[in-house]
């Protein structure tokens, strides 16, 4: 069972950035984050492979960035250019092959941009 601890997110003004974090208890082959908005499902925002492949919801192509260190079992998402629209609970997670089956999630952190 691998346990996922997030941290960062918060209150920002639209146009700022904010950096979420999120550390495994083990090594896993893919890590990233998706979000969920209220009435909405939950969405893919950026993951990235062991080896360093990423994906990228189109939303958010330009303005997140997604990095890992794997000797930390950590992954990061750099938020940059935030919009309203952003605003969402942020959850992390992990998957042993495809970013579309997730093993394991993380609790949830609540980011919010205001206009």
């Amino acid at each position: 069972q691998v346990q996922l601890v997030e941290s960062g997110g918060g209150l920002v003004q639209a146009g700022g950035s904010l950096t979420l974090s999120c550390a495994a208890t083990d090594s896993i082959f893919r890590m990233g984050w998706h979000r969920q908005a209220p009435g909405k499902q939950r969405e893919l925002v950026a993951h990235m492979t062991r080896g360093s492949v990423t994906k990228y919801a189109d939303s958010v192509k330009g303005r997140f960035t997604i990095s890992r260190d794997n000797a930390k079992n950590t992954v990061y998402l750099q938020m940059n250019a935030l919009k309203p629209e952003d605003t969402a609970v942020y959850y992390c997670a992990a998957c042993r092959m495809t970013w579309d089956i997730v093993d394991y999630w993380g609790q949830g952190t609540q980011v919010t941009v205001s206009s």
